[in-house]
């Protein structure tokens, strides 16, 4: 048997780890092979990083957007937020004004404190399609318009006002009005009470008596206050067809005025038709008649006049236009709803209002 031959391995030492070359500063050291990336690779990771970038940009800007809304949208609630705005894009024709039209002595002060100072306090305004509505700021605004139409100054065409946010209750608007009114200037109970007698007469708020009307607008004034309001409304009630001043009657007249026409009614037609006669063309015209109607029932005849009823007749009527208002009362009455009938032809008014009378004569034949 031939003998095996065995092959001896010899096994070297564990190698030494030869020390690392030393490397001369600011030498550039080649990429290990297993990180480095190609073009595509680098152009990827840094898109997604731009994109990150850019989404995170975003979101801050976003953020910012709406805490400035927020901001606005309070400062808006607060009338806060102030432009000037042209004077033909602000209408007046969603309050019933509580200044008289006729006559403001103090005007011409405010049109001359405008002209020299500038215009201290903005109107208030709320936007209304594409114009805004006056909410505060009647007189400051006539100011304006006067003086625009004085000087044909382009610094006038437009005023300053504060927003006021959309969504407050008609109540609220008018007690806003009605509130600055009462604490910058002391407004004429006349002109009080026949924004009391308006606002019962408009389709749009709920009141239904005047005496909810009174104690709706003048919530914040006194109780002796809101009572002369309530004595000079009846006295409009009574005589404010044939008033061309009511605004320039002083307290103590208008509720003496008031008591005597109460305590006797048939005074109410002498005192009308005195005024109707006379046509006075001032306020002191007019106040001299108001006063001799305390001393005497009628300046026109000793006769005693005819009584008169005082009773009247309020109600809501629904027709396919709207809801009207109806006052009705010995020889007057009243109609009131949501329409310019300023608009209408003249011929289809007159139609109209002998259709109206034809049809009441017609139902108090066949009633009789």
């Amino acid at each position: 048997m031939s003998k095996r031959r065995v092959f001896d391995i010899n096994f070297s030492p564990d190698p030494v780890e030869a020390p690392a070359p030393t490397v001369p500063a600011g030498t550039e050291m080649p990429e290990p092979a297993e990180t480095r990336r190609g073009p595509m690779a680098k152009a990827i990771s840094e898109n997604a990083d731009a994109l990150r970038v850019r989404a995170d940009a975003e979101r801050k800007i976003r953020a910012e957007n709406d805490r400035l809304a927020h901001e606005f949208v309070r400062l808006k609630k607060l009338g806060l937020v102030v432009d000037r705005i042209p004077l033909d894009q602000i209408k007046t024709t969603k309050l019933t004004r509580d200044r008289s039209q006729t006559r403001d002595p103090d005007l011409a002060e405010l049109i001359e404190s405008i002209r020299t100072l500038g215009l201290s306090n903005p109107i208030r305004v709320e936007q209304d399609g594409d114009g805004y509505q006056l909410v505060q700021g009647f007189r400051r605004l006539s100011a304006y318009r006067a003086l625009h139409d004085e000087t044909g100054d382009e610094m006038y065409a437009a005023i300053p006002a504060g927003l006021v946010a959309q969504g407050e209750t008609l109540q609220g608007l008018y007690r806003r009005m009605v509130d600055e009114n009462l604490v910058r200037r002391d407004i004429s109970f006349a002109e009080m009470a026949q924004l009391a007698l308006s606002y019962v007469q408009d389709n749009a708020t709920e009141a239904t008596t005047l005496d909810q009307a009174i104690s709706i607008l003048y919530a914040s004034t006194g109780r002796q206050k809101r009572s002369y309001v309530r004595h000079f409304a009846e006295l409009l009630e009574w005589i404010g067809a044939d008033l061309k001043f009511p605004e320039a009657i002083p307290r103590a007249l208008g509720l003496d005025l008031k008591k005597r026409l109460s305590e006797a009614p048939a005074h109410q037609v002498a005192l009308r038709e005195n005024l109707q006669i006379a046509l006075p063309q001032t306020a002191e015209d007019e106040l001299a008649i108001l006063r001799a109607a305390l001393d005497k029932p009628s300046s026109r005849s000793t006769k005693p006049a005819p009584r008169v009823d005082s009773a009247k007749t309020t109600l809501r009527c629904t027709v396919p236009a709207g809801t009207v208002r109806c006052l009705a009362r010995n020889g007057r009455i009243e109609m009131a709803m949501a329409k310019d009938f300023s608009t209408i032809d003249q011929r289809r008014l007159e139609g109209a209002i002998a259709a109206f009378f034809e049809a009441l004569d017609s139902q108090a034949e066949d009633d009789s």
